[in-house]
């Protein structure tokens, strides 16, 4: 259990960060393997629930790519990727609905309750939270222009229903998909709203949970503090690539949104959002303008 008076000393090292970001709103996208185990679950759930306790406003965006995945290949389908986006056809959009908003969108809100916490889940459809519109092609391996189905970007983002249930004290749980104004659906990758979500509600924080320590470099070595100008370049040069880049974007989008730092963090790592969050050593990598 460890020494009383360093458990009292950790604690009140964290009461300057937990004046700092009382009342502030901070966007938590939630995705990778820290989904599937359900002691990574369960030490998420308990971050996020204390965040809230200690006054903050979480707002949790979750993905879903692991269960997804499996899904698809339960029915007989590929997943295919490209610039780490899920090309999606309507068989798949019928799947990645399912599962993020039948699934496990009502799976984390249950969680949470069971931890304590209070949370209601939505899709970008409900209230008009999210609008979307169809994502341009991208560019494949061998460089054609490769359609990706009904995968969206965001148009826009009403704050209201988030700022309405955080006024009544739930968390917000919001799986990302949405419509645009036809009515057709559209998957939206979880990180890019997340960074959407985090400038329209003026966010403090955006903390992005994945599998790997952060940014690394060229020779896996952790990059712990970059600028905008710097995730330009390593973009540019190729250190950043592939599944990274959606994350890196988003972090860009909420900056320029005025969020004004941004994190991407090991949720492998037990408890690594409030180590983040409420000590001064911090985790992962730190992306500011």
């Amino acid at each position: 259990m460890g020494n009383p008076s360093t458990r009292a000393e950790i604690i009140i090292g964290a009461l300057p960060y937990i004046q700092a970001f009382r009342g502030q709103t901070v966007v938590v996208k939630y995705g990778g393997n820290a989904m599937v185990d359900t002691d990574l679950t369960t030490a998420v759930i308990q971050d996020v629930i204390l965040m809230g306790l200690v006054g903050m406003q979480p707002v949790v965006v979750h993905g879903g790519g692991p269960q997804i995945d499996e899904a698809m290949k339960t029915s007989g389908l590929t997943p295919t990727f490209v610039q780490g986006l899920r090309v999606t056809d309507a068989e798949t959009m019928r799947i990645v609905e399912r599962v993020l908003v039948g699934e496990i969108n009502q799976g984390i809100v249950a969680r949470i309750g069971q931890l304590g916490g209070a949370a209601i889940g939505l899709s970008g459809k409900d209230g008009g939270l999210i609008r979307a519109r169809k994502a341009p092609p991208q560019k494949g391996g061998d460089g054609q222009a490769l359609d990706l189905g009904l995968v969206g970007n965001v148009a826009g983002i009403d704050a209201r229903p988030i700022r309405t249930l955080q006024a009544a004290g739930y968390i917000p749980v919001v799986a990302p998909t949405a419509s645009d104004e036809k009515g057709a659906t559209y998957n939206i990758n979880a990180d890019v709203v997340a960074g959407e979500m985090a400038a329209a509600l003026a966010a403090e924080k955006l903390v992005l949970l994945t599998d790997t320590d952060g940014i690394l470099d060229r020779q896996g070595t952790l990059l712990s503090s970059l600028t905008a100008r710097d995730v330009e370049r390593l973009t540019a040069d190729g250190t950043i690539s592939r599944g990274m880049l959606p994350k890196v974007g988003a972090c860009l989008t909420a900056l320029r949104g005025g969020v004004r730092k941004t994190h991407i963090i090991n949720g492998t790592r037990q408890h690594a959002l409030i180590e983040e969050l409420l000590t001064p050593e911090g985790v992962g990598t730190e992306i500011v303008t």
